[in-house]
């Protein structure tokens, strides 16, 4: 049973509860469950996504660190026993490896800044922490969900901190996922290395390049962003842990703010600091949008990429035909045979995504009041399931498409040896004018650029067949030596 159904159970008496209280009452909670009354609030006024914190399992680690750390705080500052300290580290440990993570059920879409997140965490930890002493779940006189597990904290400064946290946990997966995709690129770049095609510009024929020039840089572009994405991560490190309320630190120790920094970088390996202006850092969501936006950039150039490859791709009789891709599945439920370009148009999707995703985030950045933001919750939302869905994106183009990609050599080569676009090679040649009467004979005529031009005794027959070589055409080989230009006007046609 969901939590959320267990939860509707437990106010119809269906199940065995345990009775908790708060500000404004007493609730049934469902005997089992490890959140408490504050959980339980949130599960009854934020029924709108259905999508829990326990989607989310890097936030889930992250609000399992902050606490650690801030365990460790307390016990150093002696302002918690070293028993609730220890038994408080031991299950923070325990969820951040994995456990009980389905117990972290309010919706990530939430009022309140982020308080219902925070306290599910503090109740899920604290009733951990009483069934390891072998007290019944709620018996919070001795082991305490604000008392003792959100000792010296707000949500104010453990939630921005956590869901960076889990930004930076989120940033690295799809960086490795990102740097894979770049490499399968390259290698496809080394491998059609010498096929010659012809490049395009405004969807009509310009010049001729290799298909390995093309890939090449779809992995170059991918680097740049590879580079703009890691250097975020460090803009992401600076949080606000010893603000608490508004950024003044009441109820932590002056010392809490360094010895939870220091703390929270032991258990993750991260290296953190605290911003210089903790009132300030707690107002601000300014980080949110860089990283948004510079998701946002990722999520476009690949998208671009994938048109691309559908591009290049289609047909496979009346369209580009210069690549296959895999075949995955079947197209269609009416055209036997028929066989789409799934990988790249789901890649697609998740890039539209990411791009209203950013567009909520910056709303949700500037809708901030006085002294907090309220709606982190949105933001962290949005950036979470970008960052998800880009690193699977990533992972599906590269195993399920790019590494499978071959080209049709016939095709290239077919359309390179028709083409009117190698006439540009010739203009240091014969001019711009007699290259352009050229194409134009060309276009009409099917003749060869090669043989028209050796036929109007433009050049001759071994400098045309250098010039028009593959690696030169592509640039690969540079002509050496001075250019022989015409020595007079070009006639106006060329017949």
């Amino acid at each position: 049973m969901s939590p959320r159904r267990e939860f509707l159970a437990a106010l119809r008496g269906e199940i065995p509860t345990r009775t908790e209280t708060d500000s404004l009452g007493t609730m049934a909670i469902p005997a089992d469950s490890y959140w408490g009354i504050h959980t339980a609030r949130a599960l009854e006024n934020f029924p709108i996504t259905r999508r829990a914190i326990y989607n989310y399992p890097y936030l889930i680690e992250a609000l399992a660190r902050v606490k650690q750390a801030a365990a460790r705080a307390n016990k150093e500052l002696g302002v918690l026993s070293p028993e609730k300290a220890d038994l408080i580290d031991r299950v923070c440990e325990e969820i951040a490896s994995g456990v009980l993570h389905q117990e972290f059920c309010v919706g990530v879409i939430q009022g309140g800044a982020g308080t219902s997140t925070n306290m599910n965490t503090n109740e899920v930890i604290a009733n951990r922490g009483l069934e390891l002493l072998g007290f019944a779940k709620g018996d919070y006189a001795h082991l305490h969900p604000i008392d003792d597990v959100n000792r010296s904290q707000s949500t104010n400064d453990v939630y921005p901190t956590a869901i960076k946290l889990a930004m930076v946990f989120g940033t690295q997966r799809l960086l490795t996922e990102h740097l894979l995709l770049t490499k399968a690129f390259a290698a496809k770049g080394r491998e059609f290395a010498s096929i010659l095609k012809i490049g395009r510009t405004q969807l009509q024929d310009a010049v001729p390049m290799t298909l390995g020039q093309e890939f090449a840089g779809f992995a170059t572009t991918l680097s740049e962003d590879y580079d703009r994405l890691s250097e975020v991560i460090p803009w992401l490190n600076e949080i606000n842990m010893g603000a608490t309320a508004i950024g003044t630190g009441i109820t932590a120790d002056p010392r809490y703010a360094e010895a939870v920094r220091r703390h929270l970088v032991a258990v993750t390996g991260i290296e953190m600091e605290t911003a210089p202006d903790l009132i300030e850092a707690t107002a601000d969501a300014g980080i949110f949008m860089t990283l948004s936006g510079t998701l946002k950039r990722a999520a476009v150039k690949l998208s671009k990429i994938c048109n691309d490859l559908r591009l290049l791709s289609s047909g496979p009789q009346a369209g580009l035909g210069e690549i296959f891709l895999p075949p995955r599945q079947a197209g269609s439920s009416i055209m036997p045979g028929k066989v789409n370009p799934v990988i790249p148009e789901v890649v697609n999707q998740v890039a539209f995504s990411v791009i209203g995703a950013d567009a909520t985030v910056t709303a949700a950045a500037e809708a901030g009041q006085l002294q907090l933001n309220a709606f982190e919750p949105v933001i962290a939302s949005s950036i979470l399931q970008s960052l998800a869905w880009m690193t699977n994106a990533c992972y599906t183009l590269r195993v399920n498409c790019v590494e499978g990609i071959t080209a049709n050599t016939e095709r290239l080569a077919m359309q390179v040896e028709t083409s009117v676009g190698v006439v540009t090679a010739l203009t240091p040649y014969i001019g711009y004018q007699a290259a352009a009467s050229l194409a134009h004979v060309a276009l009409t005529s099917n003749a060869s650029i090669r043989d028209l031009v050796v036929e109007a005794g433009l050049m001759q027959p071994e400098t045309v067949d250098r010039v028009l070589s593959p690696e030169r055409l592509s640039g690969m080989v540079p002509l050496t030596g001075p250019l022989r230009l015409p020595l007079q006007p070009p006639p106006d046609t060329v017949g």
